[in-house]
């Protein structure tokens, strides 16, 4: 009897070392997708906002024209660039947002590769068929992530 109880619980442990192994295994591949999709968001935000900012700023170059002419009303027209500044500064926190995403894909990816191919988890993961993940490549499209080739490019501005 003492036998079966210690075969039964070296088994009931295994078994539970498995599922954990598994279930670390299958949180982080979510999370490399997670990331991966927060990087197609951050990249399609960013070629939202180019255009507006070119828009502003072709609409305070009209304004700046008069300027000399104007000289009494120049601190009226000079307030209408506030908008193209605060728009600058949203392009910027994208980028900003897209670069730590992707340090974070990086981080998530290694994480996860590494655990596939280190003992014992190896075995577990071979035993359930994990793949090694790529990360971020762009362009891409998948089950994650549609990010078109233009919107993965710097935006060129024309004014």
């Amino acid at each position: 009897m003492n036998l079966t109880l210690v075969l039964g619980l070296v088994a009931g442990g295994l078994v539970l070392y498995i599922v954990g192994v598994y279930n670390d295994l299958a949180s982080m591949r979510t999370r490399i997708a997670a990331s991966i999709q927060e990087i197609g968001n951050q990249l399609k935000r960013q070629a939202e906002l180019i255009p507006n900012l070119e828009t502003s700023a072709k609409a305070y170059l009209k304004h700046e024209t008069g300027i000399l002419k104007m000289l009494s009303d120049a601190r009226k027209l000079i307030s209408s660039g506030k908008d193209a500044s605060a728009k600058v500064s949203e392009i910027l926190d994208t980028s900003d947002k897209v670069m730590y995403s992707r340090r974070t894909l990086i981080d998530l990816t290694a994480d996860y590769n590494i655990k596939l191919v280190t003992f014992p988890s190896k075995l577990v993961a071979n035993a359930f068929g994990f793949q090694t993940e790529k990360g971020f490549e762009t362009p891409a499209s998948g089950d994650f992530l549609s990010v078109s080739d233009a919107e993965t490019k710097t935006p060129k501005v024309s004014l």
